[in-house]
């Protein structure tokens, strides 16, 4: 019997970018394409009993180009195909706001982390943080997560890793101890 006094292992997991293509707010099934080698790096986390967490920036919903709906239908899809290929998704935690709103939620704050540890026993200093924009990794060093991980071409200060792709992340932690 799993003891629910004991932290867990997280892996929080920006959306745009790195589960899926970032084409631009994202809003709809038929725009949603999963990052190449992204299940089989969520199956990694899994295998080492870290539990899955989206952490997501929807500026998109403030400033007016898709609704709350919107993004709660695409959510739905993506966890019904994230369930399909065995990975479950503990919670989806996102923003709505832009970012001239200056809310706590919005990353690179830690309002997101917060709400999940009011819920989750999580243990941030062995959890992750895999994001593709600055705002992932310094919500990593501001909720104290252990390690972090930038993916894409652009310059991403303070992540203990980068890769240009989920693909290459992907190939180098599956001979990696997590």
């Amino acid at each position: 019997m799993l003891d629910l006094n004991i932290p867990t292992k997280a892996l929080f997991l920006d959306r745009d970018g790195i589960i899926n293509i970032d084409h631009g707010y994202v809003n709809k099934i038929e725009d949603f394409t999963f990052n190449e080698k992204i299940f089989e790096l969520m199956h990694l986390f899994i295998k080492k009993h870290f539990k899955l967490f989206i952490v997501t920036n929807q500026s998109g919903i403030g400033r007016g180009y898709y609704s709350i709906d919107d993004f709660e239908k695409l959510s739905k899809w993506m966890l019904k195909v994230l369930k399909q290929e065995k990975i479950e998704i503990e919670a989806i935690k996102f923003c709505q706001h832009s970012p001239e709103t200056k809310c706590g939620c919005r990353k690179p704050q830690t309002g997101m982390i917060d709400e999940i540890l009011k819920e989750y026993n999580i243990d941030l200093e062995s959890s992750w943080m895999i994001g593709d924009k600055q705002s992932d990794i310094d919500l990593a060093t501001n909720a104290k997560i252990g390690k972090s991980i930038s993916i894409g071409n652009r310059d991403i200060a303070y992540s203990d890793y980068h890769f240009r792709t989920i693909e290459e992340c992907f190939e180098f932690l599956r001979y990696f101890k997590l």
